[in-house]
């Protein structure tokens, strides 16, 4: 007998639930793309991106996904033969480096496993770079993998006076965490639509600063990669390198209303920061007769508010009998020490109690049908969790 009938849940870490009303404003034709109503409708995308970020600097939009970002990233922040210093926790952080290495560029990792980065180790290894040959610093603000969550200001801090820039992938926590780039000092930020911001995938961001805007350009950024025609475009067309996206541009638009104006950001960061608890709770329940189950990061602190990472008994056969049985998709155990026995809850964008708790209660099913040890009182501790932080 099976369960999964209905509305399918989705709970892995991108592409995220897309709201109904976003899809609505995306199922529009297509306007004049010469006119003046769809150049109206991007300078409000500009101006919602800038206030996401919390910046007032520049932005680079491109058609592409994460990856693409990073591309746009590497060729206008470093040049060939420069060196870049990659802070890892997971698979995503030595992604990045291994396609900014593909470029030409030097990458030297700091790996930390599965643990977020150290602000003093970062601190040490800077102290050794006398001649300032470390052009750039790369961290993921969220390993969507690992779900590593560094300290953005303290990282900062550890910088001290050396002069590399601050790149930051917040991928996987743009409207999930809080990312005050102008306050913090970050130097460039990369994101995409389909995590935190409920759109589906096909565009990527760029946000860069007054001082990364001012370096001498890399010969590694061929004209449509070029962030410079991008950031001061005057016409609609040199915001996206010739025709945009127009039905994405329409979502991006509802969902920044959405998120920026509706909810507000501090509202969405507190929203995931009580999400993520209530999972957190129900699998401390569940590991506490099973050492097999746990999540990844044993510090909260360190934790991603936006995607859990967990070590869970017998995980494929659970993720497959929870989308099979209960119409519930988990997140692959991607990067793990033991991918076979791990899995990802993700709790980002468009997400609420009930979705999460429902996610946590087929889980809970799935460990029950399979005979997969495990303790008891997860569901009632992650409602008491939702109901304390209301």
């Amino acid at each position: 007998m099976s369960f999964a009938q209905g509305r399918a849940v989705l709970a892995i870490p991108g592409p995220s639930p897309v709201p109904d009303r976003v899809l609505r404003a995306m199922h529009r034709p297509s306007p004049d793309i010469y006119g003046p109503d769809l150049a109206a409708e991007n300078r409000t995308l500009i101006a919602g991106l800038k206030r996401l970020a919390g910046t007032s600097a520049h932005v680079a939009p491109y058609i592409g996904n994460g990856h693409a970002g990073w591309e746009a990233a590497n060729v206008n922040m470093l040049d060939r033969g420069e060196r870049a210093l990659a802070l890892i926790s997971g698979h995503f952080g030595r992604s990045w480096a291994a396609s900014a290495r593909a470029m030409g560029i030097e990458v030297e990792e700091l790996d930390f496993g599965l643990a977020p980065p150290d602000p003093q180790r970062l601190a040490e290894r800077l102290a050794q770079d006398r001649e300032g040959q470390i052009r750039a610093v790369l961290v993921c603000q969220v390993d969507t993998a690992s779900s590593a969550r560094a300290d953005i200001p303290a990282l900062r801090a550890a910088m001290g006076d050396h002069p590399a820039f601050l790149a930051v992938d917040a991928i996987a926590s743009l409207g999930c965490e809080p990312m005050l780039m102008d306050e913090w000092g970050v130097d460039l930020l990369v994101s995409a639509s389909q995590k935190g911001l409920m759109v589906p995938p096909g565009l990527t961001f760029v946000w860069f600063s007054e001082r990364l805007r001012a370096r001498k350009p890399s010969s590694l950024a061929t004209p449509y990669w070029n962030w410079t025609p991008r950031a001061e475009a005057e016409e609609l067309w040199q915001f996206w390198g010739g025709t945009p996206p127009v039905q994405l541009v329409f979502g991006l638009n509802e969902a920044l209303r959405i998120l920026l104006d509706e909810e507000t950001l501090p509202a969405a960061w507190a929203r995931h920061e009580g999400l993520a608890r209530a999972c957190w709770a129900a699998l401390d329940r569940w590991g506490a007769d099973n050492p097999g189950i746990g999540a990844m990061i044993s510090d909260p602190a360190g934790r991603a508010r936006s995607v859990t990472a967990a070590r869970v008994t017998q995980a494929s056969a659970l993720r497959d009998w929870t989308a099979g049985k209960a119409g519930v998709t988990l997140g692959v155990g991607l990067g793990a020490p033991d991918p076979g026995h791990a899995l990802r809850i993700a709790h980002m964008g468009h997400a609420n109690a009930h979705q999460l708790l429902g996610v946590l209660a087929v889980i809970e099913a799935g460990m029950t049908a399979l005979n997969i040890p495990h303790g008891s009182g997860a569901l009632d501790a992650a409602t008491a969790e939702v109901a304390r932080l209301a």
